[in-house]
């Protein structure tokens, strides 16, 4: 059996389990010992999840889009304000 299915075996076991559960709540009401059944059920329910995930195995790794950059030169024109970003002025020397 692969592990795909036994995983699929226990999920059908915790289906019923949820369904013997939901019944016993139906009887007995919201006591407390019903409704500590009740969280360790749905922590089953997501660790079987968290199991299934582990299982399918890291998905492959995604490349990020390539960006293809020109070798033409720069239009000058968009460093015309570089004095307000730091960079200096052409015509001063820094300090």
């Amino acid at each position: 059996m692969s592990v795909h299915d036994d995983i699929s075996a226990v999920q059908r076991c915790l289906d019923d389990l949820n369904r013997s559960v939901s019944r016993l709540e139906h009887q007995l009401g919201g006591a407390l010992e019903i409704r500590r059944v009740r969280l360790d059920a749905d922590h089953l329910r997501e660790s079987v999840a968290l199991l299934r995930e582990a299982a399918a195995g890291p998905a492959a790794p995604r490349r990020p889009d390539l960006v293809t950059i020109s070798d033409a030169p720069y239009d000058i024109s968009l460093w015309t304000d570089s004095d307000d970003e730091g960079l200096g002025a052409r015509d001063r020397r820094a300090p």
